[in-house]
């Protein structure tokens, strides 16, 4: 008996009992579609997170004040810091620095009140940070040294407030009570592990220093992004960086009062974290094909007991025991292919619509179902019939034609 031959028995056998051939199959459906859609769902997540991070560049370093008892004597970033390390002689591979000065503030516009990030920043963040406005200006090197009372608004923020995202240019918002003309709407960059980057207010450095945020020391500011000219170039940048704030501040090697962290390294830590979610839902969904396999292990036996004299007839007329075997591992390959294939169907529906659910809702998540979970939903669901189907096959191929034939 070929395979193909066997293939088409199944099909027939499986059709004699279409209720429970298709509750069977029901419990694959549900366990690939399951696999397929936490799956896609999860590296949805990953492309989000990691896409929101490389959006603001891969060639950036991130130094901040180090908060450890074991530093003795700690001194915080300063303005002059950053001027030390945009001198092209003491740092080559360094592109350009952005001070930040940065907190939590009651921003309000007519009544509206939110609790907002905002941001000190100089004309670099639009550099370093590839910040983009859909209309009005940047923050001039004119209004930073002026301390103009002037804001950035990013979109989110912009439609909690005025309740839209354009034609926005001009009114006036209040930070903490004080007032300040907006100037500019920024470009969306979507939410990351951290922050939403798009419910953000950015204002001149030099203002939030003199009206917002004190800080213990003049020109203090509680982080330096660094741009280094390429991604090749970020280490020779943090080495320059490390090797300047080392100077300034009077400290040794492994006691730096300091910490440099490098865009690369929050993308790798994202991807990791997202990975291991998915590897996990992906294991969780994997224990409804386990349940589907046991279900197949079932029928397959009521399968066996049901036919006993059919096997027994046919051993009796010359069929060996492999090809018994082959005949019920087929049908138990076959549930399993089928479900498999129903279940690809289920889980690409389920990735589609939960896409659109988070569409609607603006958050930046796009489940991607890709060729690789297809195969090994569908190639798992297929070993799982076999495994299942094993021992039930094993079994009928185990009978005796003539206790077969007397089975009542």
């Amino acid at each position: 008996m070929n395979v193909l031959t066997s293939f088409f028995e199944a099909l027939d056998s499986l059709r004699s009992n279409k209720t429970r051939s298709a509750l069977t199959i029901l419990g694959i459906v549900i366990g690939v579609g399951a696999v397929i859609a936490m799956i896609s769902i999860g590296r949805g997540a990953e492309n989000s997170i990691t896409g929101s991070i490389q959006g603001i560049g891969t060639n950036l370093l991130f130094v901040l004040r180090t908060q450890s008892s074991d530093v003795t004597n700690p001194q915080p970033l300063t303005l002059e810091d950053a001027e030390a390390i945009s001198d092209p002689f003491l740092a080559p591979s360094v592109a350009h620095v952005a001070p930040m000065l940065e907190g939590q503030a009651k921003v309000t516009y007519d009544g509206e009140s939110q609790l907002i990030i905002v941001s000190g920043i100089t004309p670099e963040f639009e550099i370093v940070h590839n910040y983009q406005v859909t209309e009005g200006e940047f923050i001039s090197e004119d209004q930073l040294l002026g301390r103009s009372s002037v804001a950035l608004i990013g979109p989110d923020a912009a439609d909690n407030l005025f309740g839209r995202k354009t034609g926005i240019v001009g009114e006036t918002i209040r930070i903490e009570g004080q007032p300040f003309r907006v100037i500019g709407v920024l470009e969306s960059k979507g939410g990351s592990t951290f922050t939403n980057q798009d419910n953000v207010v950015l204002i001149p450095l030099t203002t939030a220093q003199t009206r917002l945020f004190h800080r213990s020391k003049r020109n203090q500011v509680d982080l330096l992004i660094v741009e280094a000219y390429s991604p090749d170039a970020v280490q020779s940048a943090s080495d320059e960086v490390s090797e300047i704030l080392r100077n300034r501040h009077k400290t040794k090697i492994g006691a730096d009062d300091f910490t440099i962290l490098k865009q690369q390294d929050f993308i790798e830590t994202a991807s990791m974290i997202t990975n291991i979610l998915t590897i996990f839902l992906g294991g969780v969904a994997a224990i409804s094909l386990l349940v589907g396999g046991i279900g197949i292990m079932n029928i397959m036996l009521v399968s066996v007991t049901e036919r006993t004299r059919e096997i027994g007839l046919r051993k009796a007329l010359g069929a060996r025991r492999v090809d018994i075997l082959v005949q019920f591992l087929t049908e138990s390959a076959t549930l399993s292919l089928i479900g498999g294939i129903l279940g690809i169907l289920l889980g690409w529906g389920i990735s589609y619509v939960v896409g659109l659910i988070a569409a609607a809702n603006k958050a930046n998540i796009t489940p991607t179902v890709t060729l690789d979970t297809i195969l090994l939903a569908t190639l798992f669901s297929t070993a799982v019939g076999l495994f299942f189907g094993l021992y039930p096959a094993n079994r009928a191929a185990g009978l005796e034609p003539v206790e077969a034939l007397r089975y009542e």
